[in-house]
């Protein structure tokens, strides 16, 4: 899979631009503040239409335009896909209409619309048509940072390849929406049809919930063979073992935190009978009916679900250093190529943003060589990197790689 040209207009520091880009390894350098972050933005956008960085799409637009005295305002990401089966035409625009409202309340006045080879189709639709796997320093919150982050890469990941559990995701939100409204007017007295209304809601989150429950636990499992090689045999050198490990929301409900020593009977096997899950999934949302409607939200589901990283046995958000977390989370970045590569027949684009000065040498020298060895080896169509200085990397390399400075919203090929 490959990127062969992008398109942004009013996106991010980037007024207008038309980039084509060729294959294999594409190093992207320059200062700081200069626009390398910004592409590979724009590449994950399209990919999963979401922001790594922005907490509101709206943060995406062009500050420049939006200051202009125009009635509206488009932010436009065009790429041109070559995949295996055929290309790809992927657009992404953001429309602000009004305003005032916009830098009110972040509302009002903006709208998305994506559309596929130039036909709009739901935003779902374009999940799945680029696939990309990010690196990133702040990647570390995925083991150190709140069970959020967790969920948030697993749907990301997921929905890229299993447009099953993207759809099933999106009923159980849906529901839990729905649920969690009426939880709140009960908190606040108003039970008037609630008891009723509130059992139909509750039955009809548990198909999708527990959908959602399994495939996850699968995904945990698989990713968990694959970190484990990479951890055990090509980091360290076979002196710690790798495990990962999916756990319900109900043994975090108020019970136990996934920072504790958890049995594997607690984590939610990957071969669980969906029925069993099931039956688990609506035993526990009963047990939990009297809290949640004193507390007017859902206590127990997926979007209470936690997984962890274990080393030796032991939780590597609570346990690990600085070192081990660093290590732990390139594996499953490596890792998540190997298993989109195992579950699509196709490799993913690799976007690394500043990752390679966060790492030692060894770390280094180990992500570039797999790198340079999945390109050499036509396995990998396309990686980007940023840096903002390319001494940081070994000749070799240099030297199969397309070199691109970037400077102020510009980018050029680099003859120096």
């Amino acid at each position: 899979m490959q990127v062969r040209r992008l398109s942004l207009t009013n996106f991010r520091n980037y007024a207008r631009l038309e980039l084509d880009l060729p294959g294999g390894v594409i190093l992207l350098h320059g200062d700081n503040a200069q626009g390398k972050t910004n592409l590979l933005e724009a590449i994950y956008f399209l990919a999963t239409t979401r922001s790594p960085h922005a907490s509101q799409d709206q943060q995406l637009i062009n500050w420049d335009a939006m200051t202009a005295d125009e009635p509206v305002i488009v932010s436009r990401l065009v790429a041109d896909v070559l995949r295996p089966d055929e290309p790809r035409h992927l657009e992404m625009r953001l429309i602000v209409e009004e305003r005032g409202n916009w830098a009110g309340n972040g509302s009002g006045g903006f709208r998305r619309e994506a559309l596929i080879n130039r036909r709009k189709v739901r935003l779902m639709d374009l999940l799945g048509q680029l696939r990309v796997v990010l690196f990133l320093p702040e990647d570390v919150d995925l083991v150190t940072g709140p069970p959020a982050n967790r969920r948030r890469y697993l749907n990301v990941t997921l929905c890229q390849v299993d447009a099953d559990y993207c759809r099933e995701l999106a009923a159980y939100n849906k529901v839990l929406e729905q649920r969690n409204a009426l939880l709140r007017r009960m908190a606040e007295g108003q039970t008037r049809n609630a008891v009723d209304v509130l059992q139909i809601l509750t039955e009809k989150l548990i198909e999708p919930g527990s959908r959602v429950l399994q495939r996850r636990a699968r995904f945990v499992t698989e990713m968990a063979y694959q970190a484990q090689e990479i951890y055990f045999q090509d980091l360290i050198g076979g002196k710690e073992s790798l495990r990962l490990g999916y756990l319900p929301g109900w043994y975090t409900n108020g019970r136990k935190s996934s920072s504790d020593q958890m049995s594997d009977g607690e984590w939610l096997q990957a071969n669980q009978d969906e029925q069993i899950i099931h039956e688990r999934f609506a035993a526990e949302l009963a047990a939990a009916r009297s809290a949640d409607v004193t507390r007017g939200s859902s206590t127990v589901g997926p979007h209470r679900d936690d997984w962890a990283i274990l080393v030796n046995g032991k939780n590597l958000g609570q346990f690990g250093s600085r070192g081990q977390v660093r290590t732990a989370i390139l594996a499953l970045k490596l890792a998540e190529i190997n298993w989109m590569k195992a579950a699509t027949a196709d490799v993913p684009i690799l976007l690394l943003d500043e990752v390679i000065a966060e790492l030692d040498l060894h770390r280094r020298a180990a992500l570039l060589a797999y790198v340079a060895e999945q390109v050499r080896g036509k396995g990998m169509a396309q990686a980007l990197l940023t840096a903002t200085d390319p001494g940081m990397f070994p000749q070799d390399f240099l030297t199969q790689a397309t070199s691109l400075r970037v400077e102020g919203g510009r980018v050029a090929i680099d003859v120096g």
